[in-house]
């Protein structure tokens, strides 16, 4: 799909649904201004998924738990990016795209999720209608949510065709 610069786009929520502990001090400063902004396009919703939800102490048990808690928290009418080390490789531009191909799409919410040091399920893997990387390199979760956010405001900026973005 082709973005069309500077018309009209319907404000689909987001929601950033990421697991991981509480975050530090910094980073949640930066993802609160961050959310301050979006909010100015659409609304937008921050909800840290508890890690490792029973105290498993195998990895794969783990990641499951943490699978099951982040699919319960996603709705059918929902449209799903996941954000994982082998996703597609996508420009600033390509990330506005995909929120306009959202909202042509009908969906009720944008959901982007954040997996925790070990990655995403299979549940998440299957019901995921993009799967995106923010980078070659592997970030930590905090630091993808940092990323992601600021990405998030540069679609919104692409898609109003105002000069944050050059």
């Amino acid at each position: 799909m082709t973005l069309l610069v500077g018309f009209p786009q319907r404000a689909v929520p987001i929601r950033i649904l990421s697991v991981g502990k509480k975050r530090s001090p910094g980073v949640q400063l930066i993802v609160d201004e961050y959310m301050h902004k979006l909010r100015h396009y659409c609304a937008v919703e921050d909800v840290l998924v508890r890690p490792n939800p029973k105290n498993a102490r195998d990895v794969q048990a783990q990641v499951e738990d943490e699978d099951v808690a982040v699919t319960s928290l996603i709705r059918p009418e929902e449209w799903v990016v996941m954000l994982d080390e082998r996703g597609v490789d996508i420009r600033s531009e390509r990330m506005a795209d995909l929120i306009g191909d959202a909202a042509n799409k009908g969906a009720s919410k944008i959901t982007f999720c954040v997996g925790g040091p070990y990655g995403h399920g299979q549940k998440l893997r299957e019901r995921a209608d993009k799967s995106v990387k923010l980078s070659s390199l592997v970030l930590n979760h905090q630091i993808a949510l940092v990323v992601l956010m600021e990405q998030l405001y540069r679609s919104w900026t692409i898609i109003k065709g105002q000069k944050y973005h050059h």
